[in-house]
């Protein structure tokens, strides 16, 4: 198993109209990637939303990205995600972005795709119907890889064209293209995931047993993949969760149940509407369930989240290796004051992610190696051109 950090700009309350409170949650979110990057952690994770104020406040996550590519050494960089409605962002952009995050990152960029978080996110676009981005995804997802391939790139769909043959640049950096990752919640979606060999980023809310029908169905759909959308499968199922690893457990817990503990939750049931959660789950103006000591032991025997001293924690992470996650991806709670985040991205980091992750390389890694091209570099073979290179030579 391997573990992750999710990045993306909280910045609660009225903070949230303060440009300078704005900038330091940025400035923040940069360290932890730094010391995430020299403590083991494998993996970061940077959102895209638009318009969700105090819940997120990265858009612009590439250029996040991009900066974070030259901060950090070690740990890939993913998108969570790049929407691939050409309404919301052109093919040609993302390709483009996700090929120049290759190079920046020389090759630890994760090409994390989705639709998007809600309709209040997507209406910044002018989309009034979330359900008309899925056949979007559908269209946009096999086209990608072409344009990483091909020089001489057209297209006549349903949802965007390039008439005239364009070489979309700059390629991917090395071996393949970036590993490619779709947003899920059902299991039916997890199940495609499977099949068309993309990894599976489960943006879940649940106790992790409850996961087991999503994770089942993408490994049945994985196991039967016989062509990948890219040019080599991703057999990966990330989960995201919650954890507070301290020194000591007492005071773990108890930060644990600080009074804005429920609170980021009940953002996500704000902007989230299009994906599934409890009946008795707060959506403003209604007030967030606070955790008390006992809610927080109930949630951690549970598996809703991880609590306690590094021992503790490696322990409580049994039942979600046992549950077949691949890549467990914490959003750091926003409760958490920074030295305290720090202290649990280092304990964590050094103590538990060693008892889980024995292998130094990326599993993604290892699965672009395999890469093997699909498309090739024409669609149409060209008429051999004498330049003023091929003359001196």
């Amino acid at each position: 198993m391997e573990f992750g950090i999710f990045v993306q700009g909280y910045v609660p309350g009225p903070a949230a109209h303060e440009t300078e409170a704005e900038h330091q949650a940025f400035v923040n979110e940069i360290e932890i990637v730094e010391t995430a990057d020299r403590h083991n952690w494998k993996y970061i994770w940077a959102t895209e939303h638009h318009g969700l104020p105090e819940y997120s406040h990265i858009s612009a996550n590439d250029v996040f990205l991009g900066h974070l590519a030259a901060r950090t050494e070690r740990v890939h960089l993913g998108s969570g995600i790049f929407n691939l409605s050409p309404r919301a962002n052109h093919p040609v952009r993302n390709a483009e972005r996700v090929a120049m995050l290759d190079h920046l990152s020389e090759g630890r960029f994760e090409f994390g795709t989705g639709r998007g978080a809600g309709s209040h996110e997507v209406a910044s676009f002018n989309i009034d119907d979330t359900s008309t981005t899925r056949a979007e995804w559908d269209e946009v997802i096999h086209e990608i890889p072409k344009m990483f391939e091909r020089k001489d790139y057209t297209f006549q769909g349903d949802h965007f064209s390039i008439d005239t043959p364009h070489n979309i640049l700059p390629k991917p950096y090395g071996i393949g293209h970036p590993p490619i990752w779709v947003a899920c919640g059902s299991p039916g979606t997890y199940q495609k995931a499977g099949r068309m060999g993309l990894g599976a980023l489960g943006f879940n809310f649940s106790p992790i047993g409850d996961m087991k029908p999503q994770i089942d169905a993408y490994k049945e759909g994985i196991a039967n993949c016989t062509d990948p959308v890219g040019q080599f499968k991703n057999d990966n199922v990330m989960i995201t969760n919650a954890v507070v690893c301290l020194e000591d457990g007492d005071r773990a817990r108890e930060v644990a149940t600080r009074f804005d503990s429920g609170y980021l939750f009940s953002l996500v049931c704000l902007y989230h509407d299009t994906f599934p959660k409890p009946p008795t789950a707060p959506t403003w103006p209604e007030p967030p369930n606070r955790l008390t000591r006992e809610l927080v032991d109930m949630a951690i025997d549970m598996g809703a989240m991880l609590c306690g001293t590094p021992d503790e924690v490696a322990e409580q992470l049994s039942v979600y290796a046992d549950t077949g996650v691949d890549q467990l991806v914490f959003g750091l709670p926003g409760y958490l004051h920074q030295d305290e985040a720090l202290e649990c991205v280092e304990l964590f980091g050094d103590k538990v992610v060693p008892e889980w992750d024995k292998d130094p390389v990326h599993s993604t890694t290892r699965y672009r190696q395999t890469a093997e091209p699909k498309y090739g570099p024409f669609e149409n073979e060209p008429a051999d051109i004498e330049t003023i290179f091929t003359a001196r030579a």
